[in-house]
């Protein structure tokens, strides 16, 4: 790829920045890591799919997550994700023809020892589990997963011009938009496909759409840089064993962009005012944050920033946070 996205390089730290994969529903970004809290609270100064994702199910959430910053447990699933997602990527160190199933099921033990020696807090996953049967289990979960990989793509065939890219674009509005992508294939000819694996299912049509967020913005994000809409998005879902293609339009991306200037406005008012409004959904049964949540009888902790009362006479304008 050119060097309008290699350039992007490793991401700057920030309050918003990319991280290891959480759930399905965000699989580039969990929430901070237990100990984080203690970091001094700044305004958000960047979006990001999973970010956005959250304040579109709970704008609570995302307070919690983006500003408060408070610990969360590791998940089984979201970790298995974390695990997978690497194999996957280190894979493709090898020679293509060597790219082969049980190659890459050899690398899952060594992947997953460096993984918690990165992350000490997913210790806690397996300390119930004194006979190794649980975590054993939890391996040939993994294992299946990789294999389901082989049967929906072929790495022999495969030379990513990228793989785990961080990529940053400052709108022209200023909004500056980041994530990872996890793969990004160039044709001989320049067209550009984005990849993402998702360890879950795949979703019912009605729910394709959603879906489809998170590669519609990484998409704009690389049509920002390199003037280029992406020919493809791909999805594989290696729990379902499906794959999911769009081919974007302009018109799709800038539908995107103006949704994320209107969502971004949204998250702006809330942080100059502190109203950060629940949203109770299903998904409150899988929160970790029910004892802040009013919604279950809490009491959110001392909002962390500064407050401002809306000003009259319209909508204040400008970026916020520091830049």
């Amino acid at each position: 790829m050119d060097s309008s996205i290699e350039e992007a390089g490793a991401p700057p730290s920030g309050p918003d920045d990319p991280a290891p994969p959480a759930p399905e529903a965000a699989p580039k970004e969990a929430a901070a890591p237990a100990g984080s809290a203690e970091r001094a609270a700044v305004a958000p100064t960047s979006l990001s799919p999973s970010r956005a994702g959250d304040f579109m199910q709970c704008p609570l959430l995302y307070r919690f997550r983006v500003i408060d910053r408070l610990p969360e447990k590791p998940s089984e699933a979201a970790t298995r994700g974390t695990l997978v997602h690497a194999v996957l990527e280190r894979l493709f160190d090898a020679p293509a023809g060597e790219r082969t199933a049980p190659r890459a099921k050899a690398l899952i033990p060594g992947q997953w020892d460096r993984l918690r020696e990165s992350r000490p807090e997913l210790g806690e996953l397996f300390a119930d589990d004194p006979e190794g049967q649980r975590l054993a289990q939890w391996l040939d979960e993994a294992e299946r997963l990789v294999e389901r990989w082989f049967t929906l793509e072929d790495p022999t065939r495969l030379e990513p011009a990228e793989r785990e890219l961080f990529v940053e674009a400052e709108l022209a509005s200023g909004l500056r938009l980041r994530g990872i992508i996890d793969r990004v294939d160039v044709a001989p000819t320049g067209e550009v496909r984005i990849v993402d694996y998702k360890t879950g299912r795949a979703p019912r049509p009605e729910y394709t759409e959603g879906a489809l967020f998170q590669m519609k913005f990484y998409a704009l994000v690389v049509w920002r840089l390199k003037g280029v809409v992406p020919r493809r998005l791909q999805l594989v879902y290696l729990g379902s064993g499906d794959v999911l293609t769009y081919d974007p339009v302009p018109a799709d991306l800038e539908r995107v962009e103006r949704k994320l200037h209107a969502l971004w406005e949204a998250i702006r008012q809330a942080t100059e005012t502190g109203d950060w409004r629940p949203r109770p959904s299903r998904l409150c049964g899988w929160c970790d944050h029910q004892a802040h949540c009013p919604e279950f009888g809490g009491t959110p902790p001392p909002y962390p920033l500064p407050v401002r009362a809306p000003e009259s006479g319209g909508v204040p304008q400008g970026r916020m946070g520091p830049d």
